[in-house]
């Protein structure tokens, strides 16, 4: 494992929870955080520390979300305006927005 590769950690609870990204073994530097709400993850907020922004961390965090979603069969409410705007970016998504 470099130095420059993001480590996606998932943190599930049932009725929410979140991706949290680091570089190896190093502190979280970013998350994306969900909420369980009719059957669908609500990604509501995603959060990159500033001197980690720019190095594709929030965009590695939305596609475990993705990749998750397509895995395990849920569906993704963008709540979050970064998600929002990955799925706007990414009409292939379209099938998983609730």
């Amino acid at each position: 494992m470099s130095a420059d590769e993001i480590v996606i950690e998932r943190r599930n609870r049932v009725t929410h929870g979140e991706y949290v990204a680091s570089f190896g073994k190093d502190a979280p530097v970013g998350r994306l955080t969900w909420t369980l709400r009719n059957g669908a993850r609500d990604a509501e907020h995603t959060h990159v520390s500033e001197a980690t922004r720019g190095k594709g961390v929030a965009g590695q965090l939305v596609e475990a979300l993705i990749r998750d979603a397509r895995s395990e069969g849920f569906k993704i409410i963008p709540s979050c305006s970064y998600v929002a705007a990955q799925f706007a970016r990414h009409p292939d998504w379209a099938d998983l927005r609730a």
